[in-house]
């Protein structure tokens, strides 16, 4: 494999150092040896756990006490435990140092803004955790929210982490049945909710949508709201108003004390191949987890400003509010990123001086399509890291980003997932940054390419895997007896080495490129190809505007078959269809050509926004699609179901 292109190197002569520099003098230290590059911290913090994660805590100033053991050691990587005797509730960390800084600002797309010192959301959580005291919630209960990406999503959160209670969350625009297919499954005893939500200029109530999932969710006790899209007034019966709700003679916060392993969230699989997984992950292994990603990995500070792009069904919500606890402010949007035209989110960007901004790859490539460039319109003087997931972003998508949003800046592309609530891979600020390249491992984590064999791999593609225990594994999945579906979904492929599913390439420097899911992989006469490989190459043609590629079964092979939706009102006709094969053949393989490119008015996409490849696949392959709820619009699939073009 070639070198990519260098696109960014940091300056560590500079004044300010990344936070990864102090880490590395002190971690020198404990291990009474020189770490002089970053492979060897890397390399210290995978052989040595013990030392690694403790000096972790203490550096990233996570609150509690960790306790005199550090781990207990298995050869099963599930039974592994991180700080046994530690004590500590993660509420107290988000909330320490509780002045008048700003600790959350929330945009909204119909242009009003929010602003919450850190006194005040502390004071905001101790009124609403006296309040869900006194509603009967306790340690292990389960809180749900039904939520936009506000403000007050995040209090609530807080709220229920100080009482030793766990919260799973939903955004509003999923549909009742996508809803009660998770809350279902954890019997919530309370749920928040707003009473609508604004997007793509539409304002959209969402009362009747809340008394449904309640009726069917018969574990939900009560229901608060607050006002959003109209007003608190007039609640149906069952519901109760959000500042009534609140307690406001609250007394201090006095967190429950938790173990470092006791449950925090239940998040969700996407659902696209059966009903969403429940997975439940700890408070202290989350927390810390995302405390190194973010000091360490993204050199986040105290007075930084970190603005991802997310909703509440998706695990970058949790991940970007973990940045308070790191003392930085966090600023949160809610409503359609490119409404009334891409660059909104860069007009948050210049006026609440973000530092850290991240989005998705697929907003980063529909930028460079629209030639949007903020460079010549936004004032971007405060950006120092731009971080990108969701799916591959492809290498002209970072060309795009140093070319026409800011030079300057450490570009994160990063890769995990819900599984780990954080990162396999992704940033890291004192190496540089090669197009279309994820930068390292991430520390403490033993990321690695593996081919079918089981062999370390590189410069070819495998899969990506992680070959040790770490604090933020799930510490179950629910409904689960003897963790069978648990160890079937990561431990199944190779014994004792978590396969993440994904599809990547180490490079000779150490980075990654990702090219997809494995388990969308397509395999034409036996040879395994990365989705993303073509999509790499659809990113270059302006009248493509959006594409799935899957592989039909056909005559006892596989065949590629690519659906194109068009941009502008282009037309898929002879000359674009030849334009799309040659830039395919040219710059990945013939053996990527697809047999078919058909065209498709509409592409079937998950919750959170990815391509539901295998959906499309299932139903092009007359396969039943396993939990249509987990699509945010299913009726896509229409298109692809008994095309004519792929009879036999």
């Amino acid at each position: 494999m070639t070198t990519a292109p260098l696109l960014w190197q940091p300056d560590l002569s500079a004044r300010r150092k990344p936070l990864m520099c102090d880490f590395t003098t002190q971690a020198a230290k404990t291990a009474g040896r020189a770490l002089d590059t970053f492979a060897d911290l890397h390399a210290w913090s995978v052989a040595r756990p013990q030392e690694f994660w403790p000096l972790a805590w203490d550096f990233c100033g996570l609150e509690g006490d960790k306790g005199a053991v550090p781990l207990l050691p298995d050869a099963d990587p599930m039974q592994v435990r991180f700080f046994p005797e530690a004590r500590l509730n993660i509420a107290d960390t988000f909330l320490k140092n509780a002045d008048g800084r700003e600790a959350i600002v929330f945009i909204g797309e119909d242009g009003r803004r929010m602003a919450w010192t850190r006194a005040g959301l502390k004071r905001e959580v101790e009124q609403l955790a006296a309040a869900l005291y006194a509603a009967g919630i306790t340690a292990g209960d389960h809180v749900a929210g039904y939520v936009p990406n506000m403000p007050q999503s995040v209090a609530a959160m807080l709220a229920t982490a100080s009482l030793g209670a766990v919260w799973s969350s939903c955004a509003p625009e999923s549909g009742p049945d996508v809803v009660v297919d998770r809350l279902g499954q954890i019997a919530p005893k309370l749920m928040f909710a707003a009473d609508g939500y604004f997007y793509n200029g539409k304002t959209f109530e969402t009362r009747d949508a809340i008394t449904e999932v309640a009726s069917r969710v018969p574990s939900i006790e009560q229901i608060v709201v607050w006002p959003y899209a109209g007003g608190a007034e007039d609640l149906p019966e069952g519901m109760m108003a959000y500042e009534a709700f609140k307690q406001p003679d609250a007394p201090a916060l006095d967190s429950r004390v938790m173990g470092f392993r006791d449950p925090l969230y239940v998040m969700f699989s996407s659902g696209t191949t059966g009903k969403p997984k429940c997975i439940e992950h700890s408070g202290g292994g989350t927390l810390l987890r995302m405390l190194v990603e973010q000091q360490l990995h993204c050199d986040l500070r105290p007075g930084d400003r970190m603005f991802y792009y997310t909703t509440c069904n998706w695990m970058m919500w949790n991940w970007q509010v973990a940045a308070l606890a790191s003392g930085a402010s966090i600023v949160l949007f809610d409503g359609n990123p490119a409404h009334p035209g891409i660059k909104r989110l860069f007009d948050v960007v210049e006026a609440e001086k973000v530092t850290h901004f991240g989005i998705s790859a697929k907003y980063i490539d529909a930028s460079l399509k629209r030639r949007n460039r903020p460079a010549d319109s936004h004032d971007l003087a405060a950006l120092r890291v731009v971080l990108s997931t969701g799916s591959p972003l492809s290498p002209e998508g970072f060309a795009h980003v140093y070319a026409d949003w800011k030079a300057d800046v450490q570009l994160a592309s990063i890769c995990g997932g819900t599984d780990i609530l954080g990162c396999f891979i992704g940033g890291c600020p004192v190496l540089p940054v090669h197009q279309g390249e994820i930068q390292a491992p991430m520390l403490g984590l033993d990321a690695a390419t593996l081919n079918d064999q089981g062999e370390v791999v590189e410069g070819v593609a495998g899969e990506l895997v992680c070959r040790n225990a770490h604090p933020s594994m799930p510490t179950r999945f629910l409904d689960d007896p003897g963790n069978a579906r648990y160890r079937a979904s990561y431990y199944e492929t190779y014994p004792d080495i978590w396969r993440q599913g994904d599809f990547t390439i180490r490079t000779g420097h150490g980075g990654f490129v990702v090219l997809g899911r494995s388990d969308a992989t397509l395999n034409p006469g036996g040879v395994r190809i990365g989705t993303a490989e073509i999509y790499r190459q659809l990113d270059k043609i302006n009248e493509v505007a959006d594409a799935v590629v899957v592989g039909q079964s056909f005559d006892n092979d596989v065949r590629v078959v690519l659906f194109v939706q068009t941009a502008g009102g282009a037309e898929l006709d002879d000359a674009l269809t030849t334009r799309v094969k040659t830039e395919i053949r040219k710059n990945a393989s013939a053996r990527h050509v697809p047999v078919k490119i058909i065209a498709v008015s509409d592409i079937p996409r998950t919750k959170s926004g990815k391509t539901a490849e295998l959906a499309v696949r299932d139903v092009v392959n007359k396969h039943p699609v396993r939990n249509l709820s987990g699509l945010a619009n299913p009726q896509a699939l229409e298109l692809f179901a008994d095309h004519p073009e792929l009879q036999f």
